[in-house]
């Protein structure tokens, strides 16, 4: 087909106003999540170091257990899965046990 018998490209769809707004809230909430999460990584070292030197274990199975129980029913009256809530504390425990290990040498 000839260039000038190429049909016109269509215009750029008009914004979604509604949905702009709700992906304006995600991305702000997506950056407090990992502010939040930062905040909580850094106290978790100092905790860590704290470990180093002192004498407790990396790991507090006892602790993280309770810590699982508090946080599935905070999820619960949150209305968020606790299956979910409770993968995703894991995740941050077993990192967190990482970092306490390593800041032990180990």
């Amino acid at each position: 087909m000839p260039q000038d018998m190429q049909p016109s490209p269509a215009p750029p769809a008009r914004p979604d106003p509604v949905l702009a707004a709700y992906r304006k809230s995600i991305d702000n909430i997506d950056a407090a999540l990992i502010h939040i999460l930062a905040e909580r990584f850094r106290i978790t070292q100092a905790v860590g170091e704290y470990k180093a030197r002192a004498t407790p274990p990396p790991a507090d199975p006892d602790r993280e257990a309770r810590q699982i129980a508090r946080l599935r029913k905070l999820s619960e009256e949150a209305d968020l899965d606790p299956e979910f809530s409770e993968k995703f504390l894991r995740f941050i425990i077993e990192e967190v046990i990482r970092h306490h290990e390593k800041a032990r040498g180990g």
